[in-house]
């Protein structure tokens, strides 16, 4: 039996989702005795390949088609369905990412699959099912859920393990899918290349993030500053998305982009239940407030009770400070 995982590639490499995933494929594999075999678009550089073969998988195949390429989730449903099939795939695997949970749901519907999303812990194989550890009540507690049925659907929570690269190389091969079936597509009117140097929010390992207490959007760059400093992505809280000062994806909590950076830091964000929810799986939170009472303060392993429009510029300039000793 096989361990089927869903990749992608994105700004000239693999996503460090996909190979974390990868790398949690691998791991049930050794659970099951099985092999890992990972999917990805056909269109993704050949020379991308190999990367997948050190984290972990055993074969890659490689889908090609407009929908396929186009993102769309009913396409790649029906194609990792088939896959998963001609393979014999007990278990197919996602990253909990905006692909993931569009895809991972379908597929469990077509394999009559049993599906836990927002997987943290490697699952433990016991008389048939496969026991997997994921984060409950937003976060305050973890529960163990059983997958008895025979086909298994299981989506990883990111940044839940470091990515380990090893020697390993994968076999590749193209598959032909039929998309006969499929219902509507994605139509792609405009494409836009993300340009950025820091990570995507839900792949960043350093994460800045500020709320109403920055006061006014123009006000964001000691902010911005801050996390250029520390090669961080850019966050804000929902109240700050919703006046647009901030666009809507760098949105973190309940509601937004989940979160587990090694490093989180809050600045003017009173730290509502529903924006811990998204960021309380941070390794380390520093929270920056005026309000000593402020929620946020008993979920911080840091806090500095201040003005972030004293305390920021200071923090950034220390930061700057320090970097340049060490070269």
């Amino acid at each position: 039996m096989s361990v089927l995982v869903f990749t992608e590639a994105g700004n000239g490499k693999i996503r460090k989702n996909s190979l974390e995933a990868v790398n949690y494929a691998a791991n049930i594999a050794k659970t099951i005795s099985g092999s890992v075999v990972a999917v990805i678009d056909g269109e993704t550089d050949a020379a991308l390949l190999a990367e997948l073969g050190k984290a972990g998988a055993n074969k890659v195949i490689t889908v090609a088609g407009d929908a396929i390429s186009n993102g769309d989730a009913a396409a790649w449903a029906s194609a990792i369905e088939q896959i998963a099939k001609a393979e014999n795939c007990s278990v197919v695997v996602f990253s909990h990412d905006l692909m993931g949970k569009a895809i991972a749901p379908r597929v469990a519907v077509k394999l009559k699959a049993g599906c836990v999303s927002g997987a943290t812990g490697i699952p433990v194989a016991e008389g048939g099912k496969l026991l997997v550890e994921k984060a409950a009540y937003s976060g305050k507690a973890s529960a163990v859920f059983a997958i008895s049925s025979e086909k298994k659907v299981i989506t990883l929570l990111p940044n839940s393990f470091q990515v380990q690269l090893g020697s390993g190389t994968a076999e590749v091969a193209a598959f032909n899918a039929d998309f006969s079936s499929v219902k509507g597509s994605v139509t792609v009117k405009e494409r836009k290349t993300r340009t950025a140097a820091t990570a995507p929010l839900p792949e960043a390992e350093l994460v800045v993030s500020a709320g109403r207490g920055m006061k006014a959007p123009e006000n964001w760059g000691i902010v911005e500053d801050l996390a250029n400093s520390l090669g961080a992505t850019t966050a804000c809280s929902r109240p700050v998305a919703d006046m647009h000062w901030r666009p809507h994806h760098e949105h973190v909590g309940q509601t937004g982009v989940a979160i587990r950076p090694n490093l989180y830091i809050a600045i003017g964000i009173s730290g509502a239940i529903q924006h811990l929810a998204g960021v309380n799986g941070s390794k380390t939170i520093v929270v920056i407030n005026t309000d000593k009472e402020a929620p946020f303060f008993k979920s911080a392993d840091y806090g500095v009770v201040g003005d972030a429009f004293d305390v920021v510029p200071r923090l950034t300039e220390a930061i700057k400070k320090f970097k340049a000793a060490q070269h």
